[in-house]
């Protein structure tokens, strides 16, 4: 059997996944991170970006996060985002129409939050 890592992303008003990986790739404030079992244990601070989650069953799940924490100890991984929606759950055209509107007004915070949708939308 391969080795593994749980991982749940959580939200603050909903667990998004739980389940089990070979892989997360996440953007922190220090880069980009991927972790594995056995990875040192880690706390960081999460940036808006896609989260990226190879399934054990050779699947991959998508997310968009904005903000938050990244916890890794004991093959168990910790995302617990202010915001975060799986790909699939991303209605394309709404994003797009964010992305138009936040550009427009200058709005720079939603255009990020508009973007990062977008991005994990294109990775399903």
């Amino acid at each position: 059997m391969a080795a593994e890592l749980h991982v749940a992303l959580v939200a603050a008003d909903r667990e998004v996944w739980s389940g089990q990986a070979t892989l997360v790739i996440a953007r922190t404030t220090s880069g980009d991170i991927g972790v594995m079992p056995g990875h040192q244990p880690l706390l960081g601070v999460l940036e808006s970006g896609p989260v990226t989650i190879r399934t054990s069953d050779g699947g991959t799940v998508v997310a968009a996060v904005h903000g938050g924490f990244i916890s890794f100890a004991d093959d168990k991984l910790s995302l617990l985002a202010e915001i975060a929606e799986l790909s699939d759950e991303i209605d394309v055209q709404h994003a797009e129409r964010e992305l138009e509107r936040a550009k427009a007004e200058g709005d720079t915070v939603a255009e990020r939050l508009a973007d990062v949708r977008l991005r994990a939308a294109a990775a399903r």
